[in-house]
């Protein structure tokens, strides 16, 4: 509320303060100016004059609004009642243990817009809401919700709101030329259109970010992200792809892989390592485990872990205690897959468990 309007509570001028005599007027509530004859015959009309600086109920308040106070029905084009969100996040995950870095970033802003800038990695953007422009090789491109931005390493861009109400928001991720020649031939791809439509490729990408950023499991992220930013470059990028011939000795390789994984289930090896000394690539180790257990290594070795912990919970344990005794990160991470293998949480087993009346 702006003190240098003169507004009183009810939005009229008042040309007083609380507890202020009205000039002219007494205490005793009688009118003054008239005869004795007057007051008794019972004629005391009011005849003062009213204030002129007291406003006619029926005459509006025509001074201008105070500029630098909103009218109470202005509101904000972009949502009403919204304040801006500028709202940015990191998340590093590790490929593997003791693996390189991978940098995730959650972006939601309604008026930032980017200096120019380049990165030394392939930056990997989903949109998730609103609409963004982003300027790039000398083009505009207008990007919205589904849509996969990829910008090549070293190579200038910017960002920012494509209008002024909806605001943007989305996922990146930042990959070393590396990641997205696993399964190509001829060096690191090069993506002629930087905007891509793959809807099951932005659900798949957006899902492994939203996973990783709460829980960034070096196994989980060194089994999904490699493999999804090779689907990226064979798809889309002007890359040979690899030749898809079954891996030999598919079965053989993902017992080998499933067993040290459950031997290590603490400190689970790194598949890039795994693949070393199997005289594999990556790419090949991921691809010889997926043909022959129908997921991917982090995704088996999370279902042996919630096996090993329903054992500690019939026993008594408690859900804190189990989940560092089979590796998962915390309570919550064990947690999440309960419920994705058993569809109940840990705790609720325990209980279920050690029911008397079972």
């Amino acid at each position: 509320m702006n003190g240098g309007t003169g507004r009183s509570e009810g939005g009229r001028a008042s040309g007083r303060t609380d507890g202020e005599r009205v000039p002219g007027h007494t205490d005793s509530g009688q009118a003054p100016g008239y005869t004795d004859r007057e007051r008794a015959s019972g004629r005391t009309e009011d005849k003062r004059t009213p204030d002129k600086r007291t406003p006619d109920k029926r005459t509006p308040d025509k001074r201008t609004p105070d500029k630098h106070t909103p009218d109470k029905h202005t509101e904000d084009k972009r949502t009403p009642g919204r304040t801006d969100r500028e709202q940015a996040s990191w998340t590093r995950a590790r490929l593997g243990r003791c693996g390189p870095p991978l940098d995730l970033l959650t972006a939601c802003f309604d008026r930032h817009v980017y200096a120019p800038h380049a990165h030394d990695e392939y930056t990997v953007g989903v949109c998730v809401g609103g609409a963004e422009i982003i300027d790039y090789r000398g083009d505009r491109i207008h990007n919205g919700p589904g849509a996969i931005v990829v910008l090549a390493p070293g190579e200038m861009h910017t960002g920012g709101p494509a209008n002024d109400t909806d605001g943007y928001a989305y996922r990146a991720l930042y990959a070393g030329p590396a990641l997205l020649t696993e399964g190509t031939l001829g060096g690191p791809p090069h993506f002629r259109e930087p905007l891509i439509d793959d809807p099951e490729l932005a659900a798949a990408l957006r899902a492994a970010h939203t996973d990783l950023s709460t829980c960034p499991d070096p196994l989980e992220a060194e089994s999904r992200l490699p493999w999804l930013l090779t689907a990226l470059a064979r798809r889309h990028s002007t890359a040979r792809p690899a030749a898809d011939d079954p891996v030999p000795g598919a079965r053989g390789i993902a017992r080998t892989v499933r067993d040290r994984l459950a031997d290590e289930l603490l400190a689970p090896p790194a598949l890039a390592d795994l693949a070393a000394d199997l005289g594999l690539s990556r790419y090949q180790l991921l691809r010889a485990f997926r043909t022959t257990m129908g997921i991917p290594p982090y995704a088996w070795l999370a279902q042996h872990r919630v096996a090993r912990a329903r054992v500690l919970l019939e026993s008594g344990l408690r859900p804190a205690e189990v989940a560092s005794l089979v590796g998962f990160a915390d309570q919550a991470h064990l947690t999440r897959w309960f419920r994705k293998v058993l569809a109940v949480t840990p705790a609720t087993y325990r209980n279920s468990v050690q029911d008397p009346g079972r």
